[in-house]
C-alpha cells in the first residue's frame, strides 16, 4: 500500500467513464479534482453517498471542483448504477483496477456475499490540485461514516479564500 502524502504527485489515473475517457493528468479544474472511490452498485451506503454528492455537484463545480466517482464495477454495472440510483449528471468511472486502488493506498475487500464483486475498494475521497499533487485524502477501511459534503464544501470555500496550505506532509 502506497502512503500518499499531501504535496506528493498522485499516481497516474486513466479510466473509462460513462462520459468518456478520463485522464487525470489532462484535467485542468480551477481548484481541485475530487475523486470519490466507492464500493460499487452492491453497497447501499455508497448509493446514499453518491446520491447526496449529485445533489451538491453544482456547488462543487461552482467552486472549481471537478468530481469523478470510481469503482471496480463493469461498464454495464456503472450504467445500471446510473439508472437505478436515478443519477442525472455525476460521472462514474468503471473497471478501475485493483492495482490502481493499491497505488492510491485504498483498502481492498473480498466478497462475503454473492451480490458483491470478488474484490472491491473501500471508500476514499481525494482532493487533487490542478498540478497533480495531493491536497487531502480520506481513506476508509470500512464502509461507514463518510465525509459530509456540506462540511466539505464549507472547508473548500475556506481553503480557497484563505489559500490554506495542505497539512500532514511529514
Amino acid at each position: 500500500m502506497r502512503n500518499l502524502k499531501p504535496g506528493d504527485r498522485v499516481p497516474n489515473l486513466q479510466v473509462q467513464t460513462l462520459q468518456g475517457e478520463f485522464v487525470l493528468a489532462n484535467r485542468s479544474p480551477e481548484h481541485f479534482t475530487m475523486l470519490l472511490f466507492y464500493r460499487g452498485i452492491h453497497c447501499p451506503l455508497c448509493k446514499t453517498q453518491v446520491e447526496k454528492l449529485e445533489l451538491r455537484l453544482e456547488d462543487f463545480n461552482d467552486l472549481g471542483v471537478e468530481v469523478l466517482c470510481l469503482s471496480v464495477n463493469s461498464q454495464k454495472q456503472a450504467e445500471q448504477t446510473f439508472e437505478e440510483w436515478e443519477l442525472e449528471e455525476i460521472n462514474l468511472g468503471y473497471e478501475v483496477s485493483l492495482e490502481t486502488g493499491r497505488e492510491w493506498g485504498l483498502f481492498i475487500s473480498e466478497a462475503v456475499k454473492e451480490s458483491e464483486p470478488e474484490h472491491f475498494f473501500e471508500p476514499a475521497l481525494f482532493l487533487v490540485r490542478p498540478d497533480g499533487t495531493l491536497y487531502s485524502a480520506h481513506i476508509q477501511s470500512i464502509p461507514f461514516v463518510r465525509p459530509d459534503f456540506d462540511r466539505l464544501l464549507r472547508a473548500i470555500k475556506f481553503i480557497i479564500k484563505e489559500e490554506y496550505p495542505a497539512k500532514g506532509k511529514s
